[in-house]
């Protein structure tokens, strides 16, 4: 039984929820963004990866150069830490300060940060920024250092690049708190640079941002483009089995048509007909309509997007004792066996055992007339076994050529569910399929 302490917590944070303003909602997600972008596995190694070299720029330079241009924006960054460095020892050559001249050099290891640890490389060149104004002998130009204004923007620029453009707009704010803070309370009054440089930040963000936006656009093209394409190649392949099936359709439902026609009326044309010959007649006729119906119902699908399949259940195992006594009537010996405790399969594996057994029993017909076959099922655990083998052809009548797809039709089915098929001539000049297809125990099923 739930007591009232165990339900209390939940109550009190529903009406937490429901009592809480939307400007407490938008600054709460305002927070959880600037913690995604900023704090959460801030210096993570992320290295920045080659550039690609089959851009239009890249494929037009000589062979021998083009695999340095990869590095092009590595070179760029180094450039950048280069003229840090530069701008520190000018700006401490003309002090006797050597403090200044060593902490002169943290900016240019901050845009060399970018390459591995962009988001760390934030937070080193903001930190070390009031120190490095402070030892600085120039106080006009408080609270950024020359050096630590030009690598403050660098690595602004390049972790807008390497991030996202909302992780741009959470450096900007931080750094503008940061001036304000120090104009406001160790600025005594003096002269700063704070607007100069909140300025200059916002121009290098806002350039960055147009440029990490515009190859962002330029990435959901080309990948709008290849799902177009595979699209486009989808709606050709569809259109071509549409009118396969349809060719299909007018020829083989023509011809079936006329088997079943001539079959109902060859009994009519012989005077007083043997019962053999009428029932092999029928059987004929019933054969070629549940063709036509079979083939009519599974070009319809192929053929028309809205045609609503038959109520009629698909064939199971428990059909087979009539597919064996279809084939028995048309001259194949086959006989069954079943080991293992019967138990129910899924749906696809019913229905692709019962296919694989109708197309091995199928090929026996056809290319070997007059042979016997035998229909081996087994239930094991994890899985159902079948295996269909027919004995070498005998009599006069000549076996039918085929092209191999019913094999071929086989092994997909097969392969679909996970399971595994193999076929291959007997000993004695039959020839054998033998399936197993994982299925798993019903629900219903005892262990």
């Amino acid at each position: 039984m739930r007591t009232t302490a165990s339900v209390r917590p939940h109550t009190v944070l529903w009406v937490t929820e429901k009592t809480r303003s939307p400007e407490y909602r938008l600054t709460a997600d305002s927070l959880a963004g600037l913690r995604q972008d900023l704090f959460h596995h801030a210096f993570a190694y992320r290295p920045l990866p080659p550039t690609p070299t089959d851009g239009p720029l890249t494929r037009r330079l000589p062979e021998g150069i083009r695999p340095y241009a990869a590095w092009t924006r590595h070179a760029l960054v180094g450039f950048g830490a280069l003229i840090t460095v530069s701008v520190g020892i000018s700006t401490s050559s003309y002090s006797a300060s050597s403090v200044f001249a060593l902490l002169s050099m943290v900016p240019a290891v901050a845009v060399l940060m970018t390459l591995i640890r962009p988001v760390g490389a934030f937070w080193i060149s903001l930190l070390s920024a009031p120190v490095v104004a402070a030892a600085s002998p120039y106080w006009d130009i408080w609270p950024w250092a020359a050096a630590g204004l030009f690598s403050h923007l660098v690595v602004m620029g390049v972790v807008a690049l390497r991030t996202r453009p909302r992780t741009a707009g959470w450096m900007w704010v931080l750094t503008a708190c940061y001036s304000l803070i120090i104009e406001g309370f160790l600025s005594g009054g003096s002269s700063t640079n704070s607007h100069f440089m909140l300025v200059l930040a916002a121009l290098v963000l806002l350039v960055t941002t147009l440029v990490h936006v515009r190859r962002e656009a330029k990435r959901e093209v080309a990948a709008q483009q290849s799902v177009t394409a595979v699209e486009r190649d989808r709606r050709t392949l569809l259109e071509e089995r549409t009118t396969i099936a349809r060719e299909l359709h007018d020829v083989v439902a023509h011809h079936m048509s006329v088997v079943a026609i001539q079959a109902e009326a060859a009994p009519y044309r012989v005077e007083n007909p043997p019962p053999e010959l009428e029932k092999a007649f029928a059987t004929i006729r019933e054969n070629a309509v549940a063709a036509l119906t079979e083939l009519r119902r599974i070009l319809g699908v192929v053929r028309a997007e809205d045609y609503e399949a038959p109520d009629a259940p698909q064939p199971v195992l428990a059909d087979l004792d009539r597919l064996l006594a279809n084939v028995r009537e048309a001259g194949l010996e086959a006989e069954k066996s079943v080991t293992g405790a019967v138990r129910p399969l899924p749906q696809g594996v019913e229905l692709s055992a019962y296919r694989i057994i109708q197309e091995a029993l199928s090929n026996a017909l056809r290319h070997a007339p007059g042979s016997s076959a035998k229909v081996e099922i087994s239930y094991v655990l994890g899985g159902f076994g079948l295996r269909v083998v027919n004995t070498a052809p005998r009599g006069l009548v000549k076996p039918s050529p085929g092209a191999g797809h019913g094999i071929t039709g086989m092994k997909e089915r097969v392969s679909m569910l996970g399971g595994e098929l193999t076929n291959e001539p007997t000993e004695d000049g039959g020839y054998e399929v033998t399936a197993f297809i994982p299925a798993a125990m019903t629900a219903e099923e005892p262990a």
